[in-house]
């Protein structure tokens, strides 16, 4: 009885126990199945047997009618045989990078195991587990995203790879597509931008401090942080010597090695066309989009823009005309800016970034140039809040020699004529009644006014000197001729941009323009200051900016060299528009010191380079007008009441002398009869 009671027992439990194992079997027949099945759905469907002949993917930039202007790109192409590159340079990068590269398969192991132990000593990301082999197919075959999926076809791929290729042939095409900064893909034209010698000619200390740039290369750019590039190329021959690729000896000699870069004007790396638009381009999606350079100047990228290829076709060759240019007061060049905004959209249509050779991704005078713009600004911070005031174009301003507070204006030419009505002083760019005005309506309105122009302002800026571009940082060109669409768009500020959208290399769009516009003044206000601007350049200041058979309204403006004892001008300005295109230009030297600065005010230079520009760009555009009513009969009265004026003093005057010698002459004849 007792036998039976236990023999049941057991089978039970061997049932039991036989289930537990079916259901075990089951789920982890599932597990392996969806495993299988989520591994076979990212695999990636891709042919690597091209790989070697594969040109990595350029950077397409398209103009406002969808052309194709400009590519980021060819450097790729140069590609170099492993044979050519020095040992030690290979060396310096597998150090580096993936020092067990001859012996793994495609994927480390150790190096993941070796890289999560360092990582956990330190607290922190201080060392990666990827391959040259991961690397590379990052770079060539897979877009950037940081995700699972990512990382497992990269694992497939990296398999693949090492099984089609041998050793060498992998290095080679890493060495020939990976970014090395400052516009230079592959082993060769980095050697050449940094160094200006060919890959075969780098020393050990060259090597290893390009290997070192391959981690970061925005950051650790020579040319930008030559410190951090060094300190990276130091591990870097630490590594070295720690794996026997190099002696201590040499290590030491090479850590002791003075590198000198060679001349940022000795190579332009982008030889696309349209250089300093395609920089702002790279900058606006970097800041504004948040893509990394990097990224996008390797991803393959479509970005569509304003560019109007003419526009810059027109601004490029003027630019290179040296006796467009005024001259200064030293054989240094003189520099440069210059932006050309649609009013109606905001878009960028040309800008010109300075004179001479061109940097990649260098200073862009035409949107990173700050600096005060003189009269220019007299519009925004002055005119256009007191004509919202009330204010009229024939109302009088007081022009005499006079001091506010501490602040002492002067007009230019030294002439004071007492009142001026308000569009002589516009014209004529007189600077007391400017300041008087504002100092009349009230510095707040003025601040105001130029925020809402959209103008960069700091704490300091709210005093009376803004009236005449007094500032504590300025503005660009970009700024103002922004602040100017005003005009030419019925009182609409739409914020300047070049991008219209960015797609990647599959058509998936990664960014869309969103307009951003501000009201800023009323079509009445509006019509006004254009009446008194159009004025400026048909009888003012700007009378070298006319273009024959169009509309042309502006300002002049002018700086001077903030040096006592020194009589010249820092800055030239002018900033111009037609009802369908506004243009800032900028003249003078990137630093401005007893030795350099100009001799001629904006009128015999900035005025004429924006003349130009806008008398080629408009030759073909159908002539199109303000509706703004012309200063021209304000100016025949003032100056018929100045005649009338004139004649009445000249009567009253010999009224007067009639007067005394009547006087004279009587008090002589009763005279002589007394006697």
């Amino acid at each position: 009885m007792e036998g039976d009671r236990r023999l049941r027992t057991k089978k039970r439990k061997r049932a039991r126990l036989i289930g537990f194992v079916q259901v075990g079997i089951l789920v982890l027949s599932i597990i392996t199945l969806a495993a299988a099945g989520f591994i076979y759905s990212v695999l990636p469907d891709t042919d690597i047997s091209q790989l070697k002949n594969q040109i990595g993917h350029s950077t397409k930039i398209y103009d406002q009618d969808n052309q194709l202007a400009s590519t980021v790109t060819a450097n790729k192409s140069e590609g170099i045989s492993i044979e050519k590159i020095p040992e030690h340079v290979k060396n310096a990068v597998i150090a580096i990078e993936d020092r067990r590269f001859y012996e793994h398969h495609g994927i480390d192991y150790k190096g993941i195991t070796r890289a999560m132990v360092n990582n956990l000593k330190a607290g922190g990301i201080v060392e990666g587990g990827s391959t040259l082999t991961q690397q590379f197919i990052k770079i060539s075959l897979l877009e950037s995203d940081r995700t699972y999926k990512r990382k497992i076809q990269e694992y497939f791929l990296a398999k693949e790879v090492e099984h089609e290729y041998k050793k060498d042939e992998i290095l080679e095409m890493y060495f020939n597509q990976v970014y090395f900064g400052h516009g230079a893909w592959g082993i060769n034209k980095a050697s050449q931008i940094y160094f200006g010698k060919d890959v075969e000619q780098l020393t050990i200390s060259e090597g290893a401090m390009l290997a070192g740039v391959i981690n970061l290369p925005s950051k650790l750019d020579p040319y930008k942080n030559y410190e951090g590039a060094i300190n990276r190329r130091n591990l870097v021959l630490s590594r070295m010597e720690e794996l026997n690729l190099i002696s201590a000896e040499k290590a030491d000699q090479a850590k002791k090695e003075t590198i000198t870069l060679a001349s940022v004007d000795q190579v332009d790396p982008l030889k696309g066309k349209y250089p300093y638009y395609v920089d702002h381009v790279l900058a606006e999606a970097s800041k504004m989009y948040k893509i990394d350079l990097d990224e996008l100047l390797t991803g393959g990228y479509k970005i569509y823009t304003t560019l109007d290829q003419e526009v810059q076709s027109i601004a490029e060759a003027i630019y290179k005309e040296d006796s467009n240019f005024p001259t200064g007061t030293s054989p240094d060049l003189v520099q440069s800016g210059t932006i050309l905004i649609d009013p109606k959209t905001g878009g960028i249509k040309a800008l010109i970034g300075g004179r001479g050779t061109h940097q990649f991704l260098g200073y862009n005078r035409a949107t990173q140039l700050i600096t005060s713009p003189g009269s220019s600004i007299k519009p925004l911070a002055v005119y256009v809040p007191a004509l919202k005031e009330g204010y009229e174009l024939t109302d009088p301003l007081v022009d005499e020699k006079m001091a506010f507070g501490q602040y002492n204006p002067e007009n230019l030419n030294g002439q004071y004529k007492g009142t001026v009505p308000m569009y002589e002083a516009v014209m004529e760019s007189l600077n007391v009644p400017t300041v008087w005005l504002l100092n009349e309506i009230g510095i707040q309105k003025g601040v105001d006014s130029l925020k809402d122009f959209g103008l960069p302002l700091e704490k300091d800026d709210r005093n009376l000197s803004i009236a005449l571009g007094g500032m504590s940082k300025g503005v660009s060109p970009q700024d103002m001729a922004e602040a100017y669409t005003v005009f030419a768009n019925n009182g609409v500020r739409n914020e300047s941009h070049a991008i219209v959208k960015i797609q990647d290399p599959n058509g998936k769009e990664m960014a869309v323009w969103e307009e951003q516009s501000k009201k800023v003044a009323t079509k009445e206000v509006v019509e006004k200051m254009n009446s008194m601007l159009l004025g400026v350049v048909k009888y003012g200041t700007g009378v070298n900016a006319a273009v024959e058979g169009h509309e042309i309204a502006g300002k002049t403006g002018s700086t001077q060299v903030p040096i006592e004892g020194i009589s010249g001008v820092k800055d030239q300005w002018f900033v111009g528009y037609t009802p369908s295109l506004v243009g800032a230009v900028w003249v003078g030297y990137d630093k401005t010191d007893k030795d350099h600065y100009l001799t001629t005010y904006s009128s015999e230079g900035a005025t004429k380079i924006f003349q130009k520009i806008m008398a080629q760009s408009l030759q073909s555009k159908e002539s199109k007008s303000f509706e703004a009513a012309d200063i021209g009969p304000l100016i025949e009265e003032q100056e018929r009441k100045a005649e009338e004026e004139n004649q009445k003093n000249y009567w009253e005057d010999k009224k007067e002398e009639f007067k005394k010698g009547w006087n004279k002459w009587r008090n002589k004849l009763f005279n002589n009869d007394g006697n």
